[in-house]
């Protein structure tokens, strides 16, 4: 077993100071962190538990219409709130997607931002991973990768980001609050996770210590509620990670989109931003054929990095029948099945 000094500091310039030590590591609800301590692909020499530091738990509406969102407010907590999901339904939607609902109860949204890669190669110690040891090599570019990145992969690591928040969070230009060894700062969430490249064990662009403290929603971000979706194709409805998801947001005024807001999930190593499958749309009528347009767009960089090419039409097809359910307009109550392409039926009212 792997030894660890537990710590649970009173402020959050404690646990700042305590994280920056090498070998530290942020607890909260420990949803994934837990995970690769048990397999010991995770071995911190010290957990800083941030459960107990104050302001972290609210929800709050800023006067300038936007909304912050403390990092230790839980998931469920967040996608249940009336409010929050009338005026960002795509959010909630991707919230009620991931995992389930026992761990929607307990995960927390700022470690949904941060929780790592499922790559099976990953998680197995026996094999080469340059995420876990840099240097070591990628046995998923010649293993079982179905499942992998078919955009901004490299040669050293082809693993997808697995978060389901993240997505929408991306389209609305959502931003993170960061509390480091230097003071406060902010990141759009957009460029908090970094793609691989030759240093596939950066994963984030956070420095030692760094603490996600809030997230916000610009109030740009609730213009878009009445067509906002996200669609997750998982290969168990129940309970798994996407294969492929998709955010769309759009503005449509007297029958056209005067502004799109796309992101994809599970093709990259971070959620992916589809600017330019946002300009395509800008000032189109919406349909099939825009739709389809935009989806040539969004993936006209994607190559396959195994055995996964379908991904690249899988992804464009995915976009286009989430801009479709989009234009349809944000239903009133959310969907039984939430982001489930196979969910008719609705369930609970967004006010609820």
């Amino acid at each position: 077993m792997n030894t660890f000094d537990y710590v649970r500091p009173a402020t959050i310039s404690d646990a700042v100071a305590a994280a920056a030590e090498p070998g530290a590591a942020y607890f909260a609800a420990g949803t994934n962190l837990l995970d690769l301590m048990k397999g010991g692909v995770s071995r911190p020499g010290r957990l800083v538990d941030i459960t107990r530091l104050p302001g972290l738990d609210g929800i709050e509406a800023l006067p300038d219409g936007g909304i912050r969102i403390g990092a230790l407010v839980r998931n469920a907590d967040l996608a249940h709130d009336p409010d929050f999901a009338r005026s960002y339904p795509a959010v909630a939607e991707a919230l009620l997607s991931g995992a389930s609902a026992q761990l929607r109860n307990a995960a927390t949204v700022g470690g949904n931002l941060l929780q790592r890669t499922r790559c099976a190669y990953f998680y197995d110690t026996a094999a080469a991973c340059n995420r876990r040891e840099p240097g070591a090599g990628c046995d998923a570019r010649d293993g079982e990768n179905r499942l992998h990145a078919v955009l901004g992969w490299s040669d050293g690591c082809i693993a997808t980001h697995p978060s389901d928040f993240c997505v929408p969070l991306v389209a609305l230009d959502a931003v993170a609050e960061i509390e480091g060894r230097g003071g406060r700062r902010e990141i759009a969430v957009e460029d908090l996770h970094c793609l691989p490249g030759a240093t596939p064990d950066r994963e984030s662009a956070l420095d030692p210590g760094d603490l996600i403290v809030a997230i916000r929603l610009p109030p740009t971000a609730a213009a878009f509620s009445a067509h906002a979706r996200y669609l997750k194709v998982r290969e168990r409805t129940s309970y798994a990670f996407a294969v492929v998801s998709a955010a769309a947001a759009l503005r449509i005024e007297d029958g056209t989109i005067r502004e799109a807001r796309l992101a994809l999930g599970g093709v990259a190593a971070k959620p992916w931003r589809a600017r330019a499958a946002e300009a395509v749309l800008a000032g189109a009528r919406p349909g099939a054929a825009a739709f389809r347009q935009a989806a040539e767009a969004a993936l006209s960089d994607a190559k396959p990095s195994g055995d996964n090419a379908y991904k690249i039409e899988l992804a464009r097809r995915v976009l286009v029948r989430t801009l479709t359910l989009a234009a349809a307009g944000t239903p009133e109550r959310l969907p039984a099945l939430p982001a489930s392409p196979f969910s008719s039926a609705c369930g609970a009212r967004h006010d609820d």
